[in-house]
């Protein structure tokens, strides 16, 4: 592994570490998402989110896609990084339960 690799494996983990972050993967490895749910699911406010998303956006770890004026977030599956990170989720408990919530709240169809 070349030092720039070792880098970028690196930066990955460092983005994971955080909390809420290996959380949003975890939803995004099962279900795309927009800000409004995450900023419902976590609690924080819409620039916290955004501010989180910005970072895994700028490691290409997700991207996102325009639907209308909504931003809708999907995990890169072509990042270099994907099955390291795919493997890191079998370690962090399923995220459905979250979407079970939006669903119970009525707010998993907000964006459509």
């Amino acid at each position: 592994m070349s030092s720039k690799q070792l880098d970028s494996a690196t930066n990955i983990l460092k983005l994971l570490g955080d909390k809420t972050r290996l959380s949003m993967v975890g939803m995004l490895m099962i279900h795309d998402c927009c800000v409004c749910e995450f900023v419902d699911v976590f609690q924080l406010s819409q620039p916290a989110i955004s501010q989180h998303l910005r970072k895994l956006k700028d490691a290409r770890l997700v991207k996102e896609q325009r639907k209308g004026q909504w931003v809708i977030y999907s995990l890169d599956q072509q990042n270099i990084h994907f099955s390291m990170v795919k493997d890191i989720l079998k370690y962090v408990p399923d995220q459905e339960e979250k979407f079970i919530w939006l669903d119970d709240q009525g707010l998993r169809i907000s964006c459509n």
